[in-house]
């Protein structure tokens, strides 16, 4: 008999910066908890600029029961700080993390003693061994800072081998995309589960934004047919649904590990995605 392997779902959310932001967050939490999630990661500002926000809200979410993964960045961080970093999280009962690379704070040159996030994974590797189950990042359509796609491949594979256990996506809309990238990375050696990184649409003007920072590509139909909306806040929301429900049944019935929801810190979109696939 062949045994169904369990697929991975997790939900992400960005610290909150207020009273209200926290209040907010908790709330959406309980209600995507009802989902009963692998995890919850937490996203870490540009340089460690939310690192204390960032440690409360994985406290919180691990006292609550859930299992928290909080993103540890290395860029504009030393190795004692990481360690630092990485004793406090194990305090707290914290076994997953999210290992970037990141971003330096605008109008910052120190790059820190790492450079990239396979340094990272060595790193927390050599100082806990395997307490922590660790994730990285890929790009099913490259990193836009990557010269080939050969090189991006290439700087994932280094990800793997110094250590990780699985890997999430930047989010994306072309399915053959991430298809492609995990074809590729399976002929390169890894084996680990790649999951694909979803992104309910909320606001187009939102999306773009987002999409024209990280390099994500938003296919010209979808871009048209968002922008033929205007301020038509339902029609966005009801087309965007679809656009995204068929995307992750597609990607499911091929065989994708998992999802990883981008969530905005808001419940709605994804439960509504959640139900039409029938995950419960």
């Amino acid at each position: 008999m062949t045994r169904s392997v369990e697929r991975i779902f997790s939900f992400e959310f960005f610290p909150p910066a207020t009273p209200e932001g926290v209040a907010k967050l908790r709330a959406t939490r309980e209600q995507l908890a009802q989902l009963r999630p692998r995890f919850f990661s937490v996203t870490f500002g540009a340089g460690g600029s939310t690192r204390d926000r960032t440690l409360a809200a994985v406290v919180e979410i691990q006292a609550s029961g859930q299992r928290a993964a909080p993103h540890i960045s290395c860029i504009g961080s030393t190795r004692e700080s990481i360690r630092t970093t990485l004793a406090t999280y194990r305090q707290h009962g914290i076994g997953h993390l999210v290992a970037l690379r990141g971003d330096l704070p605008s109008g910052s040159a120190d790059v820190g003693e790492f450079r990239y996030a396979n340094e990272l994974v060595e790193f927390i590797r050599e100082e806990t061994g395997d307490a922590f189950h660790v994730e990285v990042a890929a790009y099913p359509e490259y990193h836009p800072q990557a010269r080939t796609p050969h090189e991006d491949l290439a700087n994932f594979k280094r990800k793997i081998d110094a250590g990780a256990n699985s890997a999430i996506t930047q989010y994306f809309f072309n399915a053959e995309g991430y298809y492609h990238f995990v074809d590729q990375a399976r002929a390169a050696g890894v084996g680990v589960p790649i999951v694909p990184g979803i992104m309910p649409i909320l606001s187009f003007s939102k999306l773009a934004r987002f999409s024209d920072a990280c390099g994500a590509e938003i296919p010209r139909w979808i871009r048209r047919k968002l922008e033929s909306f205007g301020d038509d806040a339902s029609s966005i929301r009801a087309f965007g649904l679809d656009v995204v429900t068929r995307l992750c049944d597609d990607l499911l019935a091929h065989g994708a590990p998992g999802l990883h929801f981008y969530t905005l810190n808001q419940a709605s979109l994804t439960r509504i995605i959640w139900e039409r696939l029938r995950l419960s």
